[in-house]
């Protein structure tokens, strides 16, 4: 059972919804550690004071807020306790949303919300009537050492919380954008075909981290003393206009589509063809 990260409420009006939060991501990137390359001995980070010059252990190490260079107001962990805000301890929902006027640029980390066991009908009705509403819930959260914008919805029998990033957090500047250019209403019908062939549901189990797994055929083909031969990286197909790169992406599309549903058709009878050789 994984642990919970923050223990709380969410105040729904006058309802109280005593709450666990949970990490509902996990980064599974390839870690590596820092090697010297003369004796393949690990390099150890350490922390060190010039003044004393000397290396510290952690509990020796504070945190502190730089007001003028080099000149410090140091933090304890009783200071972050303290701070006077609601959000510490509370989840309270101070705006209800159309899911899609929260761009994705503002989505930053996905946790979920786990009841307290005496409080699983208030947190299913708030669960329902926003999945009903087809809403979005606004509140504050003060986790991590920070007071965060966040959003509540529904997803799959729990409430999911997404920290939010605030506004002056965003570094896309309003004032770029593509310039002005004209647009062929037949280039606009070609790449509104090409898009229909590729519209399809989203089906997360379709993708993969294909970089991670090549990354690990290199370490196991490492470990086995061998080689891999270097994929050569296709060259970007040639085309002189808009309309041809377009003509030549929707045939393409066309024939990825066949070999799909032929792929679909073709899996039953060798799950068939497998059942009976078993």
């Amino acid at each position: 059972m994984p642990r919970s990260i923050w223990n709380g409420v969410i105040s729904f009006g006058m309802v109280s919804i005593p709450v666990k939060l949970f990490t509902g991501t996990q980064d599974k990137d390839i870690s590596f550690h820092l090697i010297h390359k003369e004796d393949n001995a690990r390099i150890k980070m350490r922390r060190w004071c010039p003044l004393d010059e000397k290396f510290v252990e952690m509990d020796e190490i504070v945190r502190g807020y730089e007001y003028s260079r080099e000149q410090y107001v140091i933090l304890t962990e009783e200071d972050f306790e303290k701070l006077p805000l609601p959000s510490k301890h509370t989840i309270e929902l101070s705006a209800f949303v159309d899911a899609e006027e929260i761009d994705p640029v503002f989505y930053e980390k996905s946790y979920y919300l786990e009841p307290d066991e005496a409080a699983t009908k208030p947190y299913a009705l708030l669960m329902r009537a926003l999945k009903e509403k087809g809403l979005t819930a606004v509140a504050k959260i003060a986790i991590r050492n920070k007071e965060r914008l966040c959003a509540l919805r529904p997803m799959d029998g729990v409430l999911v919380l997404e920290t939010l990033y605030y506004p002056d957090e965003i570094r896309i500047e309003k004032e770029t954008g593509v310039p002005e250019v004209d647009v062929s209403k037949r280039e606009l019908d070609m790449a509104f075909t090409l898009i229909d062939l590729l519209h399809e549901p989203f089906e997360p189990d379709k993708y993969k981290d294909q970089y991670r797994e090549a990354l690990m055929q290199v370490i196991e083909a490492k470990l086995e003393g061998e080689e891999l031969a270097e994929v050569t990286a296709p060259a970007p197909a040639r085309v002189t206009d808009l309309m041809s790169a377009l003509k030549a992406s929707v045939e393409a599309a066309k024939k990825r589509r066949e070999e799909d549903e032929g792929d679909r058709e073709e899996a039953p009878r060798r799950r068939r063809a497998r059942a009976a050789a078993g």
